[in-house]
């Protein structure tokens, strides 16, 4: 009913307002009541409901609501957390570098560790670990407070000991990096020098292909024609057993070296007529040596070519070398060795080679018996070249010495601790470490002094001893040096200039004055690995006119 007081036209339009203020306040007491019963309701099923889908909807909507009240002490304790943690785990790292850089024992590494220890220890304090055991409740701010006071401590002086040490560890790991380099480096260097003096050693000790085409065709020549070179039944001519003459021993299978060894003492001596050349070689280079000293003249001297198996004293039952090759031993150290143990140790590598056991190499022990009316000799190598007339040797008074040789000791370097093993009693009680070693090469030897000293069987006595290698490294020098000891009369060192096969410091005046220049070593001068600054001292006693030298393509 309208009141009749009031005129219809203005009585207010409320009716759309308090309908929406209506449905607002119906759905805020909806929402309330719901949160009420979904309470009480999430609590009952949770201890009293049977069916386990319905408890863990509810308790998903619980986790959802609650999800939306965050704790603000949260962040905060994440981010104490993970401070602590990273901090824990460099100075871990930084333990790690120190025991790497093997400082176990130092300071640095048990501060490192106890400061890792002390942010594990911190972080699993009962107090605190309840802090990060339930995510649901809330943090208690007074025990946050107090890790967040232990940690900064700690942080601070993580910091500090990283601070100090960090410059000393960069600059130990650098080094550290460094020594690691040049170790590989030194790795790899010395690998490399073994395989180079292995190649070396193949390369020195093997026959080139032009020395190889020479003496076949000089074989050749003396199958085709054996009446113009044989001696077979000729008498010896008077000169090569005449003392007053000047005598040469020479003993090689290398028939150009031995040519130029020859050649080149003939063109530089005063009265080539008055030389004899005693060339002796094995059987199988015989015909080749035989046809190259029939080829020309060699200024009238007096050249005897034989084979050592002519002389047949020269056997196993009395030379100890010769009988030590039949050994089982010996033979399994030169042929049943592998390439990896070949190289294993350089210095040893070159007395591997069973040339050092071969009988031309040992000749030189027994030249009274060769040449028993000979009174002096003079041995030369086939690696050496004569430059200067070498008859003032024959006027030099030996002192009633045996052996004239130059001697090569200087500083510490060549003397007899060097090629001897002083460790073995008799060594060490009959010879004297620090005693001056000379040159094999080019020596003259007073024959007449020799067998009075009995040379032959001293050298007899102490090669028999040194069956097993334990006296001395293989090679002829250390017999030598054993045997001419205390009998050798030291020469002028121009009358012997060596190392043109290994040396190339070696100044030209030195060698120009020298009256011999030794090839001593592996760059031998009829090797493409010669040096090219020495090899025409070599090169120019050559006989490149000869037509057998033409064919084989003997290069300068």
């Amino acid at each position: 009913m309208v009141n009749p007081r009031i005129p219809r036209s203005r009585i207010p339009t409320f009716t759309p307002f308090t309908s929406a203020i209506s449905i607002a306040l119906c759905i805020f007491f909806v929402l309330s009541l719901l949160f009420t019963s979904h309470s009480d309701s999430s609590h009952q099923y949770h201890h009293t409901g049977s069916d386990g889908g319905v408890a863990h909807g509810f308790e998903s909507i619980r986790r959802s609501i609650l999800a939306l009240k965050t704790d603000p002490l949260k962040p905060r304790l994440d981010q104490i957390r993970k401070q602590a943690d990273d901090h824990r785990s460099l100075a871990l790292v930084y333990s790690s570098y120190a025991r790497k850089l093997k400082l176990e024992s130092s300071k640095l590494v048990r501060i490192f560790a106890e400061l890792s220890r002390n942010f594990s220890d911190l972080m699993n304090k009962p107090q605190y670990r309840t802090l990060f055991s339930n995510d649901a409740s809330p943090a208690d701010e007074s025990a946050l407070r107090q890790l967040e006071k232990e940690v900064k401590e700690r942080i601070k002086t993580t910091r500090q000991v990283i601070g100090d040490a960090k410059e000393s560890f960069d600059n130990q790991l650098k080094i550290q990096k460094l020594k690691d380099t040049i170790f590989a480096v030194n790795e790899q260097l010395t690998k490399a020098k073994k395989q180079g003096a292995f190649s070396s050693l193949i390369a020195a000790k093997s026959i080139p292909k032009s020395l190889h085409c020479l003496s076949m065709r000089l074989m050749e020549e003396r199958i085709a024609h054996p009446e113009k070179y044989s001696t077979e039944g000729k008498p010896t001519p008077p000169e090569v057993e005449d003392p007053n003459l000047y005598h040469y021993a020479l003993f090689s299978d290398n028939v150009v070296a031995a040519s130029v060894v020859v050649n080149s003492a003939t063109k530089n001596a005063k009265e080539p007529w008055k030389h004899v050349f005693h060339v002796v070689t094995d059987k199988m280079n015989l015909g080749a040596m035989q046809v190259m000293f029939k080829l020309k003249d060699y200024n009238g001297a007096h050249i005897e070519v034989k084979a050592v198996e002519d002389y047949k004293f020269l056997n196993s039952s009395y030379v100890p070398v010769l009988k030590q090759l039949e050994s089982a031993n010996l033979q399994r150290f030169y042929f049943e060795n592998k390439l990896e143990n070949a190289t294993k140790d350089t210095t040893n590598m070159k007395f591997r080679n069973p040339k050092y056991l071969s009988i031309l190499n040992h000749l030189r022990f027994y030249l009274p018996e060769m040449y028993p009316k000979l009174h002096k000799i003079l041995f030369l190598d086939d690696d050496i070249v004569v430059q200067k007339d070498l008859t003032g040797l024959w006027k030099i008074d030996m002192d009633g010495k045996v052996n004239g040789a130059v001697e090569t000791c200087f500083g510490s370097f060549h003397r007899y601790a060097q090629y001897m093993n002083f460790s073995h009693p008799l060594i060490k009680a009959k010879f004297n470490p620090k005693a001056c070693a000379w040159a094999y090469g080019m020596n003259f030897f007073d024959l007449d002094a020799w067998r009075r000293e009995k040379c032959t069987e001293e050298y007899h006595y102490w090669q028999n001893l040194n069956e097993n290698r334990t006296l001395w490294k293989l090679g002829t020098l250390p017999p030598g040096l054993i045997t001419y000891y205390a009998t050798t009369k030291p020469l002028d060192k121009s009358w012997h200039v060596l190392g043109l096969g290994y040396n190339p410091s070696i100044s030209m005046d030195e060698i120009n004055n020298a009256a011999v220049v030794h090839f001593n070593g592996n760059m031998k001068p009829w090797l493409d690995i010669a040096m090219a600054q020495f090899k025409p001292l070599w090169t120019k006693y050559v006989d490149y006119e000869l037509d057998f030298v033409q064919a084989c393509n003997f290069g300068i």
